[in-house]
């Protein structure tokens, strides 16, 4: 019976495939058609991410260059992704002796890609904006240390993934600013 129910699954799950493919659904990060890298991955692989200062920009800037880059092989940077990011905390559970006991971070990432030909100017922009929290504990002070670190850095991911599929998403629908991989 378990046999039988995994089959199932996966026959839903590939009809569920060829029903979105048959109505024109291409997946974002997918190649083109013609098997090559799609507009988006391949405009990806084309940015250089510029300097962004504090622990939590170089955060950033590491977890953006590992999108877009990965493991594949180095291309031309057409591009340049600036960006300004801030981290701000806040206190939200408060004890009566005036001691926290939760905090709130709040990541706001602005960005802007322009083009390494100044002719072209700014090609897109926008914002992305992540909130995380933590716990603080009376007795554990580098606990709290560790754990600001850990949302801290989970902020900076979830911002990456926000500003890369912006930036996916524009590359997908203007491929006329990528160009086609030299063989």
């Amino acid at each position: 019976m378990g046999g039988g129910l995994s089959r199932r699954r996966f026959l839903g799950s590939g009809s569920t495939g060829l029903l979105l493919s048959g109505c024109g659904f291409r997946p974002l990060y997918g190649p083109a058609e013609d098997g090559s890298d799609g507009p988006a991955a391949r405009g990806l692989s084309e940015i250089s991410v510029a300097l962004i200062p504090e622990r939590s920009g170089q955060l950033l800037r590491q977890a953006l260059q590992a999108r877009f880059y990965g493991s594949g092989a180095s291309r031309a940077r057409l591009f340049e992704l600036r960006t300004s990011f801030a981290v701000s905390s806040e206190v939200l559970a408060i004890h009566h002796d005036n001691s926290a006991t939760r905090a709130r971070l709040v990541g706001v990432a602005s960005w802007n890609l322009a083009a390494s030909d100044p002719h072209l100017g700014t090609i897109a922009s926008g914002v992305a904006r992540v909130v995380d929290g933590y716990n603080v504990f009376d007795q554990q002070y580098f606990a709290a240390d560790l754990s600001s670190e850990a949302v801290q850095r989970r902020i900076a991911e979830a911002v990456a993934d926000k500003i890369t599929l912006q930036i996916a998403t524009h590359f997908k629908k203007s491929p006329v600013f990528t160009k086609s991989p030299v063989g």
